[in-house]
């Protein structure tokens, strides 16, 4: 059993560095921000993991979120996960990792708990720091890549013109569907914005 009143970390998987700012593997980052924006916070560096956090919350008197920016490249995203995780108190339970999921088309929002990672190198150094992979996930949809374009490559890519124009409409969707998990739970979650 959970605290219900503890915070819940938050975490927009991404690359630092403003070469990596526009590319469909940091929609995380791109949440994250909107998330801060949103609920009055700003991010800084935590004094004790290499990470940028905002501490807000959620409503008048809501649950706290600790909104986390791992500094580190996608693929060591768990150390820094971890640490907050206990420097806060957070059971993975109340862990949210907010990412990139091209296993699912462009726009299309997916939330699940645990599962596998289907490849993506930053859920792996989180389940495998966390010690468990039963941790919530908030996917994106950012499709396959054309042809036979190296996905590695395609996820390191800016996104495209024309999903551009929907991509601020669909960020902030996403940090929609945070919040419906930290206030409604992941299965009210799926029911409402599984549809579309």
């Amino acid at each position: 059993m959970t605290d219900e009143t503890g915070p819940w970390l938050v975490v927009g998987l991404g690359n630092p560095g403003r070469e990596y700012a526009g590319n469909r593997h940091n929609v995380g980052f791109m949440v994250a921000d909107l998330l801060a924006g949103r609920l009055g916070g700003k991010f800084g560096r935590h004094r004790r993991a290499v990470a940028e956090v905002a501490e807000v919350r959620l409503g008048f008197g809501g649950p706290k979120l600790v909104l986390v920016k791992p500094l580190t490249y996608m693929n060591l995203s768990g150390g820094p996960v971890v640490g907050l995780a206990q420097f806060y108190k957070v059971p993975p339970a109340r862990v949210v990792a907010v990412h990139d999921e091209l296993d699912i088309g462009y726009g299309q929002l997916r939330v699940k708990c645990g599962g596998g990672e289907g490849g993506h190198n930053g859920l792996r150094s989180m389940s495998k720091s966390l010690g468990t992979k039963d941790y919530v996930r908030v996917r994106f949809g950012i499709g396959r890549p054309p042809g036979r374009q190296d996905p590695a490559d395609y996820v390191l890519s800016n996104f495209g013109a024309v999903e551009r124009k929907e991509l601020d409409f669909l960020v902030d969707r996403a940090a929609d569907v945070v919040e419906s998990v930290v206030i409604r739970g992941v299965e009210p979650t799926q029911n409402l914005y599984h549809g579309g």
